[in-house]
């Protein structure tokens, strides 16, 4: 690890070769430092494309979950906390769960609280966003992500990230809700609860991140299990069949 660079010339020369999130994450520590690179090596990563070869029963994806203290990143909502667990292939792996709490710049509004029961206090002390979204991405790794919506989810990571080290998420994105209008076209609600319930999986714990993002996880196997029924045999099958649903 380089020495910090804290201006001069130095700094300039950073600037023109790293951009100045990393001149910046130079005056501010080491720690930062290592999180955004580590974060903007996993971004540069996911444009491999050898997930889309592989196999549907060896995949290995990542089923995640924000809760954010509103609906709109671009008029200054935050996220609150992520929640996530490993899937390979069909098989949920239980043990492999990431949940964190990470403290906003705002307040968080009493009826986000109301939804999620994450109030000001419990975030009062939890960590920055810098360390959650590093230890979030650190979990994901190089894994293909799945989550039900998945635009919210979307918008409120890339904005964390174009916040923390000036990059876009560009991993995969599996949405839940559109396998789901490709397996059952059918004009009927595709909202998470009204999924959950058509697939017999119980619907506890709503509104929190890791509960939200393991009954997603359920589902996500479940369309897998039909997915390969169908003959779909890898990912880059199962894009050019959603790209024709």
């Amino acid at each position: 690890m380089k020495e910090p660079v804290r201006g001069g010339s130095g700094f300039w020369s950073v600037f023109r070769q790293g951009g100045m999130p990393s001149a910046i994450a130079s005056v501010l520590g080491a720690p930062t430092a290592q999180q955004m690179a580590f974060i903007r090596s996993l971004a540069r990563e996911q444009r491999r494309s050898e997930a889309m070869r592989t196999p549907l029963e060896k995949l290995e994806t990542v089923v995640f979950d924000l809760e954010t203290t509103g609906f709109s990143p671009q008029h200054g909502d935050e996220i609150l906390s992520f929640g996530a667990v490993r899937v390979v292939g069909d098989t949920i792996m239980e043990k492999e769960q990431f949940y964190t709490l990470v403290k906003p710049s705002i307040q968080v509004p009493e009826h986000i609280s109301q939804l999620t029961g994450i109030t000001q206090e419990m975030c009062n002390d939890a960590p920055a966003l810098m360390d959650g979204l590093h230890d979030f991405m650190s979990f994901v790794g190089g894994r293909v992500l799945v989550a039900h919506a998945s635009s919210h989810d979307k918008a409120f990571l890339n904005a964390a990230l174009w916040k923390t080290s000036k990059v876009q998420l560009t991993h995969r994105v599996i949405d839940t809700m559109m396998l789901a209008k490709w397996l059952d076209p059918r004009p009927f609600s595709y909202a998470l609860d009204d999924l959950l319930n058509s697939k017999g999986i119980p619907v506890m714990g709503r509104h929190h991140a890791l509960e939200d993002a393991k009954m997603t996880a359920q589902l996500w196997v479940c369309y897998m299990k039909e997915i390969m029924k169908r003959g779909v045999t890898n990912l880059a099958d199962l894009y050019n069949h959603l790209s024709h649903a």
